[in-house]
């Protein structure tokens, strides 16, 4: 009986395995295109991806600022509204130094639902010269959702002061400047001049 040896064909098993590696590649790439889009499901801007092609340069207090979800209660902007913890203050109208911007991310505002960022606050951490949570009981700031370090602390203050604070209605550079050159979201200030946006009311939804 005569055996015959079968050899794969090697030429096919090659061109089928390089058609699956092509198919891969092709699929990667078509998710970062479209994975790192800098839309939810709901159609709001997320800060800090990629907006129609378009790459923001991030500061690094506003990344943090953003971590800790500040914009939920003084939205990007900065001049606050209506949020998870009632109508913020704004920090783009607000006299607060530096120093004082510092402690209150530190330590929230007793009686107000602005919380502190400090895991330590009225342990460790002297609040408002050296008030404790006995001394404040209902009034006590909540905890915040995101703790900070320190560090990020002070960065969140700079970017208030370098960003937010004194800088008149937010305008569609200063849109751009968060979201990105060619975000949707700052459409709506394209005709705005002069006036206090309009447009703060539609930032609800952002």
């Amino acid at each position: 009986m005569e055996l015959k040896v079968v050899r794969p064909n090697m030429g096919a098993n090659c061109a089928l395995r390089l058609s699956v590696i092509g198919l891969i590649v092709v699929g990667g790439l078509a998710f970062l295109a479209t994975g790192d889009s800098a839309w939810s499901e709901g159609g709001t801007p997320v800060p800090g991806q990629v907006i129609n092609g378009a790459h923001r340069t991030q500061d690094e207090g506003q990344r943090i600022y953003e971590k800790a979800n500040c914009v939920g209660c003084h939205k990007w902007h900065g001049d606050g509204g209506g949020g998870y913890g009632g109508a913020a203050l704004s920090l783009r109208a607000t006299q607060l130094t530096r120093d004082q911007i510092v402690e209150v991310v530190h330590c929230g505002r007793p009686g107000t639902g602005m919380p502190h960022f400090d895991r330590e606050a009225y342990k460790d951490y002297r609040c408002y010269s050296g008030l404790t949570a006995q001394d404040l009981s209902r009034d006590l700031p909540p905890d915040a959702a995101t703790f900070l370090r320190a560090s990020e602390i002070e960065k969140v203050a700079d970017y208030v002061l370098n960003h937010i604070k004194g800088k008149g209605p937010a305008s569609y550079q200063d849109c751009t400047d968060f979201f990105g050159e060619g975000s949707r979201a700052c459409d709506v200030y394209k005709n705005i001049s002069g006036r206090h946006s309009q447009a703060i009311g539609t930032e609800d939804q952002q």
